[in-house]
C-alpha cells in the first residue's frame, strides 16, 4: 500500500520554509511544526521497520487515511489563506464560497483544532509502529525454502530458449576456473525459474559438476531452512538437530575442494546475499552459482563484473508456439482456431506465465471457435479470473517495493496502454505531487530520476528510448503489469482511470486520469453516485463528488468542451489538459486562476492571460501550447517556477516586464524570443540556475555581447538567430548540448565551439557557412588543424546549403554518430571521418548521390582494409 508520508512532509516543509513569501504564519505555526515533526518521525520508523507493514493491512490503511486527512486539512487551510490575500473583487467574482465555508475560514484564522487532532492520530500510529518493531525484533525468524527435489521430475514446456541454453551452458562449463556468478534477471512470470531449471536438469550440467543444489529464497526467507535444503541436495542427509552455526560450517566443508553448482532461486535482497555468500568457497575449479531475481540491483551487487542474462519476452511467433504446445501437445491446431489462437497468444504480450495460464484454461474448454472467441474478447481478464496465483506472482514485485517507490509506480497507472511516457513529464508530475524527497546533494528531479531507475531495475518499468547521454527518455510498462498497477491504484483509492462510462467516483478519490471521451457529456439519467464530465455550460455535476482530487489528467484528444466542474477542484496539484482541442478552449479559462494549489499545469489554448497568473503562487511547471504572442510578465514573479515550456510559436518576452527578481528554482525555459533590451534589463541574471534554455535572439545586429558564461549550470542551449554571427556570444563551459538554428558558422565560431570541453551534442540547423564575416556565404566548412571537438559524440547537419566540408579524424576524435539530413548540395563526407575509432553510425537522409557514394566508400574501406564491421551506414529518404 502506498502509505507514503512524503507528500505531507513536502507540503509542510514548503509552508514552514522561512524563504517563502506567500503568507505569514500566525498561531498555527507551532501546530504545523509539531505535525511535521510527528510525520517525519513516523516515516523514519516505518522505513526502519523490517519486515515492512504489508502484512498488517489495517495499520497500513490507518496510516494512509491519517496522512491523507492531514494533507486535506493543511492544503485546504493554505488555499483559504491564499484566497484571503487576493483583492476583494477576486474573492467576489472567482473565489466565492458558501457561507458555511466562510465561517470555517474564520475559525481557522485563530487555531486549527483539526491539525491538533490529526497530530494526535499520528502519535497513536507511531506508538503502534514502535510496538510492532519491538515485537519483530524479539521474534524468531520464520520462512520457507524449497528443495530442488520437489521439481526433479517436472516437465515445463519452453520455447525459444535453445540458443540461450547453449550460451549459458557454455558459461557454466567453460574454462573460467574462478567461482563465477550467473545472474538470470527479469520481471515476474517471464521464465527465470524455468530457464534455471532447464540448466539444472541438463545432462551436460549433471555430468560436469560434483554437487548440484537448489533452493528457493522468496521475500521472507529463513536462513536455517535454506541451509537445510542445500545440505539435503548435497549430502542427502537431514541436519535438523544441528544449530545454525554448525549448518553453515557443514555447508562450507561439504563444498570445499569440490566443483559445485548452486541455484539460488528468487532472491529479493542484497542482505540475503551478504549472509550466504561466505559459505560458498572459491575452489578455483570452475564452480558456479546461478541466481534468479527480479531485482537488477541485486544481480549487480552479487557480482558487478559478471554479465547478467536478461530474460526477454517471447515474440509473437514464439508465444503462439508455446500456447499451441500447451493446448494441443504434439497435435496440430485446427485451422479454424489458428486465427483466434494467435490473437489470444498475442494478447499475453510475450509473458510465458500468462501464456501458461491461458493455455491451461483453453486445454479444459471445448475446441470451438465461439468458445475461444469468448476468451479472446478479454484475455487478460480471463487470465486473472482463472488463476489468482498469477496476480499474486506479479503483486509480489509491488509488495516488495520500498515505501518511496510505491506512489511512483501507482502513478504510472494514469497513462494509457502502450503509451510512451516522457521521462521529464513524469518527473515533473511526481515532484508536483510531493512524492520526491530531496537529500540535499541532489535536486528533486535527480532524485525522481533515481526513483524511476529503481523501478526499471526491479523490472516493473521498461525504458523505451534513451537520450544521447544514456539517460532514459521515455518509459513504458508491460500490459499485464499495467493491469496490476491500475487495480492496485484503484483498490488503494490512489488513482482511478476512466476508460468508459462505467466509472463511478468516490469522495475519497485523489487522482483521475481520462482515457476516453466517450460518455463525457452530461447525462441527465446519471445516478448521484456517478460523475459525468459534462461538456455543456448549463448543467454539470458538482465537484463535491470528488473534492479531494489532486491530479486530473486528460490523456486523450478531447474534441468537446470540458466541463467547468474541473476548474472547481480547489486542491488540484496537477492539471494536464494538453490534449484538449484548442477549438474548444480558445481562451485561457480564467477559473484556473482559482486553483492556487496547482504545482503542474499543462494547457492547450490560444494564449495565456495577460494578468493574474501569478496567483498560482505554488506553480512549478507550466507547459502551454499557445499561438503567437508574448509571455505574461507576471511569470517572472513566480518564485516556485521550475519549468516554463511554451510549445508552438516562440513567445516574446517583453522588456517592460523584466524585474529585479531572481528565479532561483527555474531550470528550463523553452521557446521564447528575447531581444538585446531584455538582456540589458537582467533576463540572464534572473535565471542563475538554468539548465536548459531554448531562445530566439532577435536583433538588428550582433554588436552587443551576449554573455552566457556565468550560467554555470547550463547544459542544453538552443540558440536561434536569423542569419546572424555568433562572435559576440560567450558560451558557458558547462554546455553538453548545443543546437544552432539559422546561425552563421565561421572559422572563429568553430574555434570557439571547439573550446567547449564538455560539448557532446552539436546540431546545426539551416546554418550558413562563411570563410570570414565580410564575405558572402561560400558554404564551405573547413575545420582548421588543431581545432578539436574533444568530447563531441553526436553531430547533426540539418537542412544546410553546405557544399564542401573539410575535416578529418583529429577534429572529431570521439564522434560516435554522424547524422546529415537534407543537405542536398553537400558533395561528400570527408574521407578522414571514417578513421575516427569511435564512429558507430553514419546516417544520411535526403542527401546528394555523391554524398551517399562517399559514405559507402568510407564503410567499404573500413571493412576491407581494417575489418571494421562495427561502422553502420543508414540511408533514408524522408
Amino acid at each position: 500500500m502506498a502509505y507514503n508520508l512524503q507528500s505531507l512532509i513536502t507540503i509542510l516543509q514548503g509552508i514552514l520554509d522561512p524563504q517563502q513569501t506567500h503568507w505569514i504564519l500566525g498561531q498555527e505555526k507551532p501546530q504545523l511544526q509539531s505535525l511535521l515533526q510527528k510525520a517525519s518521525y513516523l516515516q523514519q520508523k516505518i522505513l526502519e521497520k523490517t519486515p515492512p507493514l504489508t502484512k498488517i493491512p489495517s495499520l497500513e490503511c490507518q496510516i494512509r487515511d491519517v496522512a491523507n486527512e492531514a494533507e486535506d486539512i493543511v492544503e485546504s487551510h493554505m488555499v483559504r489563506r491564499i484566497f484571503s490575500m487576493h483583492e476583494s473583487y477576486m474573492l467576489e467574482q472567482l473565489f466565492s464560497m458558501p457561507e458555511e465555508e466562510e465561517e470555517e475560514e474564520e475559525e481557522e484564522e485563530d487555531a486549527t483544532p483539526d491539525v491538533l487532532l490529526v497530530t494526535q492520530k499520528l502519535d497513536s500510529l507511531t506508538q503502534q509502529v514502535e510496538e510492532l518493531v519491538e515485537v519483530e525484533t524479539n521474534k524468531k525468524p520464520t520462512g520457507s525454502s524449497w528443495s530442488g527435489a520437489s521439481f526433479s521430475s517436472s516437465k515445463s514446456v519452453v520455447v525459444g530458449v535453445d540458443e540461450v541454453l547453449m550460451q549459458l551452458k557454455d558459461r557454466l562449463t567453460g574454462m573460467q576456473s574462478k567461482l563465477e556468478i550467473l545472474p538470470i534477471v527479469g520481471m515476474g512470470g517471464i521464465g527465470k525459474t524455468t530457464l534455471a531449471r532447464k540448466l539444472y536438469q541438463d545432462p551436460l550440467i549433471l555430468d560436469h559438476f560434483n554437487y548440484l543444489a537448489w533452493t528457493t529464497i522468496s521475500q521472507d526467507y529463513n536462513m536455517r531452512s535454506i541451509l537445510l535444503s542445500l545440505l539435503r541436495c548435497i549430502t542427502g542427509s537431514d541436519y535438523e538437530h544441528k544449530g545454525d552455526g554448525e549448518l553453515k560450517d557443514i555447508l562450507y566443508r561439504s563444498l570445499y575442494g569440490r566443483r559445485y553448482m548452486i541455484v539460488l532461486d528468487d532472491i529479493w535482497s542484497t542482505t540475503f546475499w551478504d549472509e550466504i555468500r561466505r559459505y560458498f568457497p572459491d575452489n578455483n575449479n570452475g564452480s558456479r552459482i546461478v541466481i534468479t531475481t527480479r531485482e537488477s540491483d541485486v544481480a549487480k551487487y552479487a557480482d558487478s563484473n559478471s554479465l547478467h542474462h536478461q530474460v526477454q519476452l517471447l515474440s509473437e511467433s514464439q508465444s503462439w508456439d508455446l500456447l499451441s504446445q500447451i493446448v494441443f501437445g504434439k497435435e496440430d491446431c485446427p485451422h479454424e482456431l489458428q486465427g483466434i489462437g494467435k490473437k489470444i497468444s498475442s494478447d499475453c504480450s510475450g509473458l510465458p506465465l500468462a501464456i501458461n495460464v491461458i493455455g491451461g484454461l483453453l486445454s479444459k474448454l471445448e475446441r470451438l471457435k465461439d468458445v475461444w472467441e469468448n476468451i479472446g474478447n478479454d484475455v487478460r481478464a480471463a487470465i486473472a479470473e482463472s488463476d489468482k496465483q498469477f496476480s499474486n506472482i506479479l503483486s509480489l514485485s509491488y509488495n516488495h517495493l520500498p515505501l518511496h517507490l510505491k506512489p511512483c509506480f501507482l502513478y504510472m497507472a494514469a497513462f494509457p496502454e502502450d503509451y510512451e511516457i516522457e521521462s521529464l513529464r513524469l518527473i515533473q508530475m511526481l515532484v508536483a505531487e510531493g512524492f520526491v524527497k530531496s537529500n540535499g546533494d541532489k535536486s528533486l528531479e535527480e532524485e525522481a530520476e533515481d526513483y524511476l531507475k529503481s523501478l526499471v531495475e526491479r523490472n516493473l518499468v521498461s525504458v523505451s528510448s534513451y537520450d544521447w547521454y544514456g539517460k532514459a527518455k521515455r518509459y513504458n510498462m508491460h500490459d499485464l503489469l499495467r493491469d496490476l498497477c491500475i487495480r492496485q491504484a484503484d483498490d488503494e483509492k490512489f488513482l482511478r482511470v476512466k476508460k468508459s462510462t462505467e466509472l463511478t467516483f468516490s469522495n475519497q478519490l485523489r487522482r483521475v486520469s481520462i482515457h476516453t471521451s466517450y460518455g463525457m457529456e452530461d447525462d441527465e439519467y446519471a445516478s448521484s453516485s456517478e460523475m459525468s464530465y459534462g461538456m455543456e455550460d448549463d448543467e454539470y455535476a458538482s465537484s463535491s463528488e470528488m473534492p479531494l482530487v489532486r491530479s486530473f489528467l486528460l490523456l486523450i484528444v478531447l474534441d468537446r468542451k470540458l466541463s467547468p466542474m474541473v476548474f472547481t477542484l480547489s486542491l488540484l496539484r496537477v492539471l494536464d489538459l494538453l490534449k484538449m482541442n484548442k477549438y474548444y478552449m480558445i481562451e485561457f479559462p480564467e477559473e484556473i486562476l482559482q486553483l492556487v494549489n496547482l504545482r503542474y499545469l499543462a494547457i492547450n489554448c490560444k494564449s495565456l492571460p495577460r494578468s493574474g497568473i501569478s496567483r498560482l503562487c505554488n506553480l512549478q511547471t507550466l507547459i502551454a501550447t499557445v499561438g503567437e504572442g508574448s509571455c505574461p510578465g507576471e511569470l517572472w514573479e513566480m518564485s516556485e517556477l521550475r519549468y516554463l515550456i511554451m510549445l508552438g510559436p516562440y513567445q516574446k518576452i517583453e522588456d517592460d516586464y523584466m524585474k529585479k527578481i531572481v528565479l532561483e528554482k527555474l531550470q528550463t525555459i523553452r521557446y521564447v524570443r528575447i531581444s538585446p533590451s531584455v538582456i540589458r534589463r537582467g533576463f540572464l541574471e534572473s535565471i542563475p540556475n538554468i539548465k536548459s534554455l531554448h531562445i530566439w535572439y532577435v536583433s538588428s545586429g550582433m554588436s552587443e555581447v551576449v554573455d552566457l558564461s556565468h550560467l554555470h549550470k547550463l547544459q542544453t542551449l538552443s540558440w536561434r538567430s536569423w542569419h546572424q554571427y555568433l562572435h559576440a556570444v560567450k558560451f558557458p563551459s558547462t554546455l553538453r548540448e548545443l543546437n544552432l538554428d539559422f546561425c552563421v558558422i565561421t572559422p572563429a565560431v568553430t574555434t570557439a565551439l571547439c573550446a567547449l570541453p564538455n560539448l557532446e551534442v552539436l546540431k546545426l540547423h539551416k546554418c550558413s557557412f562563411k570563410s570570414n564575416e565580410t564575405e558572402e556565404a561560400n558554404e564551405e566548412w573547413e575545420i582548421a588543424e588543431g581545432d578539436e571537438f574533444s568530447s563531441l559524440h553526436f553531430l547533426q547537419l540539418n537542412h544546410t546549403l553546405l557544399v564542401r566540408w573539410r575535416a578529418d579524424e583529429t577534429n572529431f576524435p570521439r564522434l560516435r554518430h554522424l547524422f546529415i539530413r537534407s543537405c542536398w548540395k553537400l558533395e561528400e563526407i570527408p574521407a578522414g571521418i571514417g578513421e575516427i575509432p569511435t564512429l558507430q553510425l553514419i546516417h544520411l537522409d535526403n542527401c546528394s548521390d555523391s554524398a551517399v557514394a562517399s559514405a559507402k566508400q568510407i564503410q567499404e574501406e573500413q571493412q576491407s582494409e581494417y575489418e571494421n564491421y562495427q561502422l553502420q551506414l543508414q540511408l533514408s529518404t524522408s
